[in-house]
């Protein structure tokens, strides 16, 4: 890996934090295209894995008691069938349909809520999410746009929107981890794996992006929190359409 690679990839994570930590997602969805481009489809899902499990921990963390634990009980009855079924296919997609993956989820918000009206305070919508974010966050790398569906239309506040998302995230991303790591185990590559050096200086950077992005989460408002979310997200996924189908 190059110096002005690493230097991208470090960068890239410090300010992609601070988005999540501001929008509770949008920051991974950006990583994971940064990443895809310059390292394999694997080193690039682990790295993500790793960088965004402490990210998301952390974000919860820091606002844990807004987290909402009857919803996460719920979400992990649906993730264990979604695991279940992954493990038995074994399906590792490449860069282009990740970009593709990642270019639909972004236009995600802009699907009328009333086609869907889903809640995940709702009987059975927490198992659903569970089973949907666990299989797409593992093949597509993130799944932030899919969990706002299930949450937008919650009587829930921002900060407990973005606190039980980061907790579901770690769930998501430890499955990542897991699932992109069983080649090296099984191959005995360690080529595979990311540098350690990188993952070490990455995290940090993760976990001050966060906690600034939480200064400024703390200061918006829930009507401008939702409207910029849709916007990021909206531009990203122009970029990775463009970049699936090979106009990038």
């Amino acid at each position: 890996m190059t110096a002005m690679a690493a230097g991208i990839i470090l960068a890239t994570t410090l300010v992609t934090a601070f988005i999540s930590g501001i929008f509770g997602m949008a920051g991974g969805l950006i990583l994971i295209g940064v990443l895809t481009a310059l390292l394999p489809v694997a080193t690039a899902m682990i790295l993500h894995g790793v960088i965004q499990l402490v990210s998301n921990g952390w974000r919860a963390w820091l606002i844990r008691e807004h987290i909402s634990w009857p919803i996460i009980g719920r979400y992990l009855i649906g993730g264990v069938l979604a695991i279940a079924l992954l493990v038995f296919v074994m399906w590792r997609p490449d860069k282009q349909v990740v970009y593709l993956l990642l270019g639909v989820m972004a236009f995600i918000p802009w699907i009328p809520k009333s086609w869907f009206a889903l809640d995940v305070e709702k009987p059975f919508q927490a198992e659903i999410l569970g089973f949907v974010a666990q299989a797409l966050n593992t093949l597509a790398g993130v799944v932030g746009p899919v969990l706002d569906i299930f949450f937008v239309q919650t009587d829930m506040t921002r900060k407990q929107i973005v606190a039980t998302k980061g907790a579901t995230q770690v769930i998501a991303h430890t499955t990542k981890i897991i699932f992109w790591s069983l080649p090296v185990w099984m191959a005995a590559d360690a080529s595979i794996l990311p540098p350690i050096w990188l993952v070490l200086m990455a995290l940090p950077l993760s976990m001050l992006g966060t906690w600034l992005g939480g200064l400024v989460l703390h200061r918006m408002t829930d009507i401008a929190f939702r409207d910029w979310t849709k916007y990021l997200l909206t531009l990203v996924g122009i970029v990775y359409l463009c970049r699936g189908f090979g106009l990038l």
